[in-house]
């Protein structure tokens, strides 16, 4: 594919040297110039949007900065190089923080010199443009619809908190059982909001030690504590103009809730083991499989948090509430599949459908998915029939009690079967079982548990 011409316009009253500039230029075949010897003829063409025009400092109807003022009121994606016969310090200067792109001085070498101050224009708008592509991709990525694949009226009211959730700062707190897609519904809201071109940054609350949360979050100073041998900025400050999504609130611990408010009421952070303030601009959005309402009630979460938290809520049904969604799911995790793994697509037979919309889906959305690509590889047809769901898999261990065993083995049993739905998440598992987290840790130790 030939690449689209790089435009260059040439502004310069001496014919013969608008010449020589664009002789040397024209030896680049991508480039396109055009010479102009006025102001008025040049302005007159500037509709064409050149992606670059170098300007003589001084023309006879106007000077360079008065060429380089309105060529950035009429269009400021055009870079402008001014080429002028003095070495003028201060009026260099005065250029460049005008909006030029360089100041270059009339000498032997100014072609070479233009030539790769151009190169460095040309680098630079094609990475400007890679990365203005790279947002949309990501835009249409997470457009709401291929976010969250659904028609049911509890998925469109979804829809709506989260185009609502996109055209301001409010926070956003998701709820919703595991597996129900509350990250994806953060990074959706994100990726369509006003702060889409700065950082997106996800914590799992759970997933980090109550000892190293506040330097994740906050970040902490060299020699702080035992190990911390350099300067280390939190996800805050890494968030900085962008969203901070803290995934399981509900898992912070009570002391550091505290902290945590005082951040963003203050819109400001202290590094562990530090002093100095550090401004942040934030938007946050958090995420909790559980009622944190029920948590304030029962002393381990702070009211003052809670409310502070609560902005918009977004609830995520499960997939069992959801009907007929969860056929179209179906359909769509197998077209994807025969797409990823270069096989013929298949349908579901009524016997298939009326068996995947009579489970429960404890899983929800993910366990769905390994639901239906399990058949997919099955199935010996074009057609997936019901004994190609294997709805066992995900409920190997609902009949415990089929075979008389030790106490210790229906625990571990129990616990396994928890950790394998839950993501391996122990302090989830704990809290939903209400034993010690260090139980569980011990077992996983002496291998009586498995993680993945």
């Amino acid at each position: 594919m030939k690449n689209t011409p790089f435009k260059i316009f040439i502004l310069d009253d001496d014919v013969w040297y608008s010449e020589l500039l664009e002789y040397h230029l024209s030896l680049n075949p991508d480039y396109e110039i055009k010479k102009f010897h006025s102001a008025k003829d040049f302005f007159a063409s500037l509709h064409e949007n050149p992606d670059v025009v170098t300007v003589d400092y001084s023309l006879p109807d106007k000077n360079g900065g008065e060429v380089l003022a309105k060529v950035k009121e009429l269009n400021p994606d055009i870079q402008v190089i001014i080429i002028s016969g003095q070495e003028d310090v201060a009026t260099a200067v005065a250029l460049l923080k005008q909006g030029a792109y360089d100041y270059i001085v009339k000498d032997e070498e100014t072609a070479d010199k233009l030539w790769n101050t151009i190169n460095k224009v040309r680098e630079n708008l094609s990475l400007r443009k890679e990365i203005s592509n790279l947002r949309e991709e990501i835009g249409q990525k997470y457009d709401f619809s291929k976010v969250i694949i659904g028609n049911s009226e509890a998925i469109k009211r979804v829809f709506s908190l989260m185009d609502k959730a996109t055209k301001t700062n409010i926070t956003v707190s998701i709820n919703g059982e595991t597996g129900t897609g509350k990250e994806l519904v953060a990074k959706a809201i994100h990726y369509n909001g006003i702060r889409k071109k700065y950082p997106y940054v996800a914590v799992n609350v759970a997933a980090i030690p109550k000892e190293l949360i506040e330097s994740e979050l906050f970040g902490h100073e060299k020699g702080a504590f035992t190990g911390a041998s350099a300067r280390r900025i939190g996800r805050f400050e890494e968030a900085n103009k962008g969203t901070i999504f803290l995934d399981e609130i509900g898992e912070l611990d009570i002391s550091l809730q505290a902290k945590l408010l005082r951040v963003l009421q203050e819109k400001e952070i202290t590094r562990v083991g530090g002093n100095a303030v550090v401004p942040v601009d934030v938007r946050i959005i958090v995420a909790t499989h559980k009622n944190l309402a029920e948590e304030v009630s029962n002393g381990t979460f702070r009211e003052d948090l809670y409310y502070r938290l609560l902005g918009l809520p977004v609830l995520l049904p499960p997939l069992r509430d959801r009907g007929t969604d969860i056929l179209i799911l179906a359909r769509h995790f197998m077209d994807d599949f025969a797409k990823e793994n270069n096989i013929p697509r298949k349908s579901l037979s009524a016997k298939a459908q009326e068996k995947i919309l009579s489970y429960t889906y404890p899983g929800n959305v993910r366990e769905l998915k390994a639901i239906v690509e399990l058949a997919m590889v099955l199935s010996d047809d074009e057609e997936i029939q019901d004994q190609d769901i294997n709805l066992a898999v995900s409920n190997s261990n609902k009949d415990f009690l089929a075979k008389e065993q030790s106490l210790k083995v229906y625990t571990t049993r129990i616990i396994q079967y928890f950790l394998d739905k839950n993501d391996y998440n122990v302090l989830l598992v704990a809290d939903k079982l209400d034993i010690g987290k260090s139980t569980i840790y011990r077992m996983i130790q002496s291998n009586e548990l498995k993680v993945k």
